[in-house]
């Protein structure tokens, strides 16, 4: 006999949908699930103002599926040279729903990114005082430091000398993959959060490695050990409003992930809230589900929640699908790991 469970409309407040045929071509498996994203800003040139937040806003606008309410919500990318001026005027019209902190060289198109945390003190001093959020992506560029290290040693850099600074400053701890991670958004205050991805609940390092090095697991931050996946486990389904959906899918072409040098990202927008709900059920957590993907995140943007709903069934085999999309002459693969997936969104 299979499960139903019906669900506020979830948002997803971490994803990369690019642009161009990529664009197109990714949308529509977000657009049928989410009513709303928060969007990054880390194309090439990145969006680092107002005028080039509309311009692409209204691109996603138009590769809407007929009929498709879904809410782009913009992000502002953070450069060392960001003035704290324009973004206070940005943020006086909406065009920005958070700022983006990538340290320059920490994933995919973040050459432009932050060299120095503190060049770009007087832009966190602005946003503290209008209430603007910082989306952080947690993880130092150093050789020095192992890879996965990463996010602890920048809470021990980063955030802990940020939060001291600007201890009033709303912050959102993207992608959290670490113990460490988990443990310090729980020491903080309600101005402290944290995102949690599907495939951050679902896999280990060792998933990276099974059968060969596997391009289609490899994300940055990278999955870590058992126990890291358990800490961000116990803290999706903990009921702690600071913990909340972001999926940070992120298409890549196939060409791009199938060589030396791989590109970092998942895929995972189609089957993203059926994995997410497969883990609350094993873990008997189904009542929390509601709150992490619908709810809490809104509340933390001030936001409404949606006003539809979702439904999901749990299937007695697993859900068949084309596991991937073509898209500019090549293909984009969706994110498959060892474990099937059962559950699957009704129309």
């Amino acid at each position: 006999m299979s499960t139903q469970i019906t669900i506020i409309r979830p948002d997803d407040f971490h994803l990369h949908l690019r642009d161009g045929e990529m664009l197109s071509a990714v949308l529509p498996y977000s657009a049928r699930i989410y009513g709303r994203a928060l969007v990054m800003p880390n194309l090439i040139p990145p969006v680092t103002t107002a005028e080039q937040a509309e311009n692409y806003r209204r691109r996603i606008i138009d590769a809407r599926p007929e009929g498709s309410h879904f809410e782009p919500l913009m992000t502002c990318y953070l450069t060392d040279s960001t003035s704290p001026e324009a973004l206070k005027a940005a943020y006086a019209v909406q065009a920005f729903h958070a700022v983006k902190l990538f340290p320059a060289g920490a994933t995919t198109n973040s050459a432009s990114g932050v060299t120095n945390i503190r060049k770009v003190y007087p832009v966190l001093e602005a946003m503290q005082e209008i209430g603007l959020p910082l989306s952080v992506h947690g993880e130092v560029v150093d050789p020095e430091v192992d890879i996965f290290d990463l996010e602890a040693v920048f809470i021990e850099r980063i955030l802990k000398p940020v939060r001291k600074t600007f201890p009033e400053l709303k912050i959102v701890f993207e992608h959290l993959t670490s113990k460490e991670g988990v443990d310090y958004v729980y020491d903080q205050d309600e101005n402290m959060v944290a995102t949690i991805t599907p495939h951050h609940l679902l896999l280990t390092r060792n998933d990276l490695f099974k059968g060969g090095m596997n391009p289609y697991m490899y994300c940055l931050p990278v999955a870590k050990t058992f126990k890291d996946r358990e800490a961000v486990r116990k803290a999706a389904i903990s009921g702690d409003e600071r913990f909340f959906l972001g999926t940070d899918s992120a298409p890549h072409p196939a060409a791009n992930k199938e060589k030396a040098g791989a590109a970092a990202g998942i895929f995972n927008a189609p089957t993203s809230l059926g994995y997410v709900t497969q883990v609350f059920d094993e873990l008997s957590a189904l009542d929390k589900l509601e709150g992490f993907t619908s709810i809490y995140g809104a509340r933390f943007y001030g936001l409404s929640p949606n006003g539809s709903t979702v439904t999901l069934v749990k299937r007695d085999e697993p859900v068949e699908m084309d596991w991937q999309i073509e898209t500019g002459g090549d293909v984009v693969k969706i994110f498959k790991p060892d474990t099937p997936l059962f559950w699957d969104l009704v129309d």
